[in-house]
C-alpha cells in the first residue's frame, strides 16, 4: 500500500495535509539503448497484447512528446500521460503517476531517446533513467541485436552498472535473425548478468509506423495502419514472454509528497480546439482546468462552423495546421467567430500550431498561402529544417490570459515554422534556452493582442499550477463582464 502525502503551498489552492492510501501497483519502463531501437513499436505491441488479455493498462511517455501518447491512447483506450523530468519536479511526477494509475492492472511507461539521454550529459535530468528512479519502476532495456552475439552481455552490463539505482530488470532484443540468434543473446545476458531476457522481435516485420516532419504520423490520420496493430499484437504474443513482463513489474512501497490540492474556483466553459489539425495537448493540463471548475467543451476548427455556446475562454493547442491549411481556410465562419471572440477580449491561449492558425496567413508545406484567423497581421510559414527544439524557461513580461507579469514557468519548443509579422510586436514573455551550454541564448516570444496570447512554447501546467489558475480566473472574470453587459 502506498501512502501519498499532499501538502498545499499556493495561496490560490486549498491548504491542508492529506494521506491517501493507494493499492499495490505494477509498472514497467520500456527504455531504449538509443533512439530508433524500436521501443515505440514494442510499447505499442505490449499495450495491444495486454488489452487483448483483458489486462487494464495506463500508458505514459517520458518527455514532452504528443504523437507517441496519441498512439498509446488509441491502443490502451485510455489517455496516455507525459512524465517529464525537467518540466516537472519529482514529487509532481510521482503524484501524476499515482493519480493516473489508480484503477489499472499495470502502467507502461515508454522512454525517450536512449536510456540516459536527457537535458544534460552530466546529471541526466529528464532521461528515461531519471523517471524510472523517480517512480521506482523496474525497467526493460530494448537493444538492437542485429550483428551481435555475446557482446550483448557487455552492452547490458554497461547500462546496468552505469547507474545501479535504476532497476534494470529485463531486456528485449529487436531486429534479430530468428530464434537461434535470440537464444545466443539470451544465454549471454542471463548467464553472465542474471538479467532476464524477455523476448525479441524478428528483423522483418510486417508492420511499419509512417513518419512526418515532427515524428510519427498522428494516429488521427492512420485509418489504414490501425488494422496492422493486430499483426503487431500477434508478433508480441509469439516472441515476448508477457507473463514474465508482468512478473517483474512490482513497485516497492513508497511515500510521496504532492505540492498542492486543488479546489474549484467557479463554473465556467472553456472551448478546446481538437481535431486532426489541433491535437497536441498534455491531458493533465486539461484535467487540471476541469479540477479548477472549468467545463471543457471541445470543437473542431476544421468541421464546426460555430464556437460552442456560452464559452468564456478558448485554448488552441499545437498540431499540423500547415497540413490542413486549405480545409481551415475553407471554414470561414469559425475563423470569424474566433477572431470576434479575441476582439471582445475573451481569454484565448494558443500554442505553436494554434499560433500559426491565428495569423492572417498560413503557408502550407508546399509554400501555398491560405487564410488564417487574422488576429495577428503577418504569416506563418514552414521551413525545411527544425527552427527551435528543446527545453526553455519563460518569464512573463506583462499580464496575459495565463500568467501575470513576472511569473515564470518551464516549457518546451519543437517546430519547423516561422512567423513573419506585419505589425508592431507586443511580446508576452522572454524565453531562455535551458541547459548548461545554452547560457545567454534568449529571445522574446508569445504574441499578445486583445486578451490573446499565442506563442511557440508548449507549457505543462503542472510546471507552475498558477498558469491554470490564472487562465480559469480570467475566464471567470470575462464571464462576469459579459453577464453584466446583458
Amino acid at each position: 500500500m502506498w501512502k501519498v502525502l499532499i501538502i498545499s503551498k499556493s495561496p490560490d489552492l486549498k491548504v491542508g495535509i492529506f494521506y491517501v492510501e493507494v493499492k499495490h501497483m505494477k509498472s514497467i519502463v520500456i527504455a531504449g539503448a538509443h533512439s530508433g531501437v524500436g521501443k515505440t513499436t514494442i510499447t505499442l505491441g505490449i499495450l495491444s497484447a495486454f488489452k487483448k488479455r483483458g489486462i487494464k493498462t495506463q500508458p505514459f511517455k517520458v518527455g514532452p512528446d504528443y504523437i507517441d501518447t496519441a498512439y498509446h491512447s488509441f491502443i490502451a483506450g485510455r489517455k496516455s500521460r507525459n512524465l517529464d523530468g525537467w518540466m516537472l519536479d519529482e514529487e509532481t511526477i510521482k503524484y501524476l503517476f499515482v493519480k493516473n494509475s489508480q484503477d489499472v492492472d499495470i502502467s507502461i511507461i515508454e522512454g525517450v531517446m536512449g536510456m540516459f539521454d536527457g537535458l544534460d550529459s552530466r546529471n541526466f535530468t529528464g532521461s528515461t533513467a531519471h523517471i524510472a528512479k523517480t517512480i521506482r519502476s523496474p525497467l526493460i532495456l530494448v537493444i538492437d541485436g542485429s550483428g551481435i552475439g555475446g557482446s550483448a552481455a557487455a552492452i547490458v552490463l554497461g547500462y546496468k552498472k552505469f547507474d545501479e539505482n535504476v532497476n534494470l530488470a529485463g531486456v528485449i532484443f529487436n531486429n534479430l535473425g530468428g530464434e537461434a540468434h535470440y537464444q545466443l543473446l539470451k544465454d549471454a545476458v542471463e548467464n553472465s548478468l542474471g538479467v532476464k531476457a524477455l523476448g525479441y522481435l524478428p528483423r522483418k516485420l510486417d508492420f511499419q509506423l509512417p513518419e512526418r516532419h515532427l515524428g510519427l504520423l498522428p494516429i488521427y490520420e492512420l485509418d489504414s495502419v490501425k488494422q496492422n496493430f493486430s499483426k503487431l499484437c500477434e508478433l508480441i504474443e509469439k516472441h515476448i514472454d508477457l507473463d514474465a513482463v508482468l512478473g517483474i513489474a512490482d513497485i516497492p512501497e513508497i511515500e510521496t509528497r504532492v505540492p498542492f490540492s486543488i479546489k474549484p474556483l467557479g463554473s465556467v466553459k472553456i472551448a478546446i480546439a481538437i481535431d486532426k489539425a489541433f491535437n497536441f495537448y498534455y491531458w493533465d493540463n486539461l484535467d487540471l482546468l476541469k479540477e479548477l471548475g472549468a467545463e471543457l467543451v471541445y470543437f473542431s476548427p476544421l468541421e464546426d462552423e460555430t464556437l460552442p455556446d456560452d464559452v468564456s475562454g478558448i485554448y488552441i493547442g499545437g498540431g499540423f495546421p500547415e497540413v490542413f491549411a486549405s480545409e481551415l481556410e475553407a471554414n470561414e465562419k469559425i475563423r470569424g467567430e474566433i477572431k470576434k471572440a479575441c476582439q471582445l477580449d475573451m481569454p484565448v491561449y494558443a500554442e505553436c500550431g494554434g499560433l500559426m492558425y491565428l495569423m492572417e496567413e498560413i503557408l502550407d508545406i508546399k509554400g501555398r498561402p491560405h487564410r488564417g484567423v487574422g488576429v495577428f497581421k503577418g504569416r506563418a510559414r514552414m521551413t525545411d529544417r527544425l527552427q527551435r527544439f528543446g527545453y526553455i524557461n519563460l518569464e512573463f513580461l506583462q499580464n496575459t490570459p495565463i500568467a501575470r507579469k513576472g511569473e515564470k514557468t518551464r516549457a518546451h519548443e519543437f517546430h519547423h515554422s516561422m512567423v513573419d509579422l506585419k505589425e508592431a510586436t507586443n511580446y508576452g514573455y522572454t524565453v531562455q534556452k535551458a541547459g548548461r551550454r545554452n547560457k545567454g541564448k534568449a529571445w522574446q516570444d508569445g504574441l499578445m493582442k486583445y486578451n490573446t496570447l499565442a506563442g511557440y512554447a508548449h507549457i505543462h501546467f503542472y510546471s507552475n499550477p498558477k498558469i491554470a489558475v490564472n487562465f480559469v480566473k480570467n475566464c471567470l472574470d470575462y464571464q462576469e463582464k459579459m453577464r453584466g453587459l446583458k
